[in-house]
């Protein structure tokens, strides 16, 4: 069964806290000390029902030895919802349910959160040069992917995990 993402519209319920709101000039000192920077490797591509992630040539030989993996956890960045609102969101209605109670961010999936970090275990169907061909992925047409890693069952795998029912 070939699966496929639809995007209907979005529409995001949740709760901006108020202290992120306000930035001192301390906090703002602080949040300069303790960034960093970032850099994509790459982009998804989707077109004509094939899902890409299109590696840049500088990037291209981080992918030898990826073929002998059937699944691969794709790190990127949220782009389209960078907004300095969306940043400061610290709840959010999981799944944009609003009979989902009202979460914060970090025991969510949302894309709304304070570094637009998105994760996404794919389907790798075939590695040539600097294209990784995958089933899906969770994220837009360009979208900036920052890393790429096999997944391995061994660790990657959590026996007897759990969560709410939202998120079954």
């Amino acid at each position: 069964m070939k699966k496929s993402i639809i995007t209907l519209g979005l529409v995001f319920l949740c709760i901006v806290s108020p202290a992120l709101l306000t930035d001192t000039a301390q906090g703002e000192q602080q949040d300069a000390i303790d960034s960093f920077r970032v850099f994509p490797v790459g982009k998804v591509k989707k077109a004509s029902g094939n899902t890409t992630i299109e590696i840049y040539d500088k990037y291209a030989d981080a992918l030898s030895g990826l073929n002998r993996f059937s699944h691969v956890v794709v790190l990127y960045w949220f782009d389209k919802n960078d907004t300095p609102e969306r940043r400061r969101t610290s709840r959010v209605h999981p799944r944009r349910n609003p009979s989902n109670p009202l979460t914060g961010v970090f025991a969510t999936r949302s894309p709304r959160r304070p570094n637009l970090i998105g994760l996404s275990v794919c389907k790798i169907l075939s590695v040539e040069k600097n294209i990784v061909r995958i089933d899906s992925i969770d994220a837009f047409h360009d979208t900036p992917v920052l890393d790429l890693k096999p997944y391995l069952p061994r660790m990657d795998t959590v026996q007897g995990s759990f969560g709410p029912q939202w998120a079954e």
